[in-house]
């Protein structure tokens, strides 16, 4: 019947379950909740799409092994400044974007899924329980399982915040300097951002590679244009060179580090961090049809599951865990997430009035980054080509490494209803 907005209300009830509640998940759930309320959704910049004429109920189901949403762009400096790192932490209990009745989270993991009945086994994290949990569409949004210091390993927010405490205090009294080996984006990151935090220390970086972000398909202008940006900030650089070894010595100012290069080199630091990048997809609850030789998940232009398997038009992946061109970015996981959140909502309506359903369908992704390096950035674009400085760090990054960037993009401190 129609609502005092205009609306006409729709009777069914869809049940929606994603797994992952980062920028890619989030962004579907919001996508979802807008429309569903007859609303434009908050990432839509397409002047052609009209506000939805129909009101959907929906019940919204999202699981996650963290107690809430956690900025990982910004791990290089939450992990070795404990007040930023405050901020980067929002237990889903506190963000008022998601504070509907429409809307449920469970700290823990999906264990399987069977595409056919489309009922998932949840692992509780808090009962220690596993149970059963139908669903009408599902979104896998689990992203990628990476290592410490890439990312916090903690699942609750105090956890996360001691384990900051640890870290930082392990960088702070590093007497004979901090060396992280790993060239590559995070390695980067990491190691000028310790260096600007804390600028008394001797930072140095380790890369195996002649030039940086080796395994990223960018021009050599950028990779070289960033390794003199990280030299100007006080890093210093040795490329070329694989540590063949990492050795604890104990000295009379306590234990060091003592690495040798493949040259024979031998350098002494007082932490050593490892950046090297070791990421595997969170895909083994997923049926093995739908995975690639990597595990990521092969999508469909509309984020839906191969056509081989079952019910695949209402299975949807998002984020890292997809198999879409481009690199893995926070981005086009959010880009990611509004378009299945918007494809779900057309195959809701589809069910509901007969329509047939209006696709919002992903383009190939050409390679572009930007990388946060102390007091300015160096970004990549194929039509912009390579820029650096102090105003690319303010457009990009802001001063907090994008974390309001992506909070006020997602608009997750204005109410469900508002």
């Amino acid at each position: 019947m129609p609502s005092n907005e205009g609306l006409i209300t729709l009777a069914r009830r869809f049940r929606v379950l994603i797994a992952g509640a980062s920028y890619g998940g989030l962004s579907a759930a919001l996508t979802l909740l807008d429309l569903s309320r007859g609303k434009l959704a908050r990432f839509n910049y397409d002047s052609e799409i009209k506000p939805p004429q129909y009101h959907i109920p929906v019940d919204i189901t999202l699981v996650d092994e963290k107690d809430g949403f956690y900025h990982l762009i910004g791990s290089p400096r939450a992990l070795a400044d404990e007040q930023y790192a405050s901020d980067t932490w929002t237990r889903f209990g506190d963000i008022k974007a998601l504070q509907s009745p429409h809307v449920r989270f469970i700290r823990g993991s999906v264990s399987a899924i069977d595409c056919k009945s489309k009922t998932a086994t949840i692992l509780d994290s808090v009962s220690k329980t596993s149970r059963e949990e139908g669903y009408d569409f599902f979104i896998a949004g689990t992203g990628l399982r990476r290592v410490f210091p890439t990312v916090p390993q903690s699942r609750t927010r105090e956890e996360f915040l001691a384990e900051v405490r640890r870290y930082t205090a392990d960088v702070v009294n590093a007497r004979q300097g901090v060396v992280v080996v790993g060239g590559g984006a995070v390695g980067t990151e990491m190691a000028t951002e310790i260096k600007l935090l804390y600028p008394q220390l001797n930072v140095t970086l380790i890369h195996s590679r002649d030039r940086l972000l080796a395994a990223e398909p960018l021009p050599d202008e950028f990779k070289d244009r960033v390794g003199a940006v990280i030299r100007e900030t006080g890093v210093e650089l040795i490329l070329g060179q694989r540590v063949v070894s990492t050795t604890a010595v104990e000295e009379k100012t306590g234990r060091v580090w003592s690495l040798t290069l493949a040259d024979g080199r031998v350098i002494k630091a007082g932490h050593v961090l490892s950046a090297v990048s070791r990421c595997t997809p969170t895909s083994s609850y997923l049926p093995p049809q739908a995975l690639d030789d990597e595990g990521h998940v092969r999508i469909q232009p509309s984020l839906q599951f191969p056509s081989t398997i079952a019910n695949a038009s209402h299975h949807f992946a998002v984020g890292d865990l997809a198999a879409w061109s481009g690199i893995k970015r926070c981005g086009a996981a959010m880009h990611m997430g509004h378009y299945a959140g918007y494809n779900i909502y057309q195959l809701m309506l589809a069910k509901c009035v007969a329509s047939k359903p209006a696709f919002q369908e992903l383009q190939e992704i050409p390679p572009m980054i930007g990388l946060c390096l102390g007091k300015t950035a160096v970004s990549y674009h194929p039509v912009d080509g390579v820029k650096d400085g102090e105003d690319i760090l303010a457009s990009m990054f802001g001063d907090d490494m994008a974390y309001k960037v992506c909070w006020n993009y997602m608009r997750l401190a204005e109410p469900w209803d508002a």
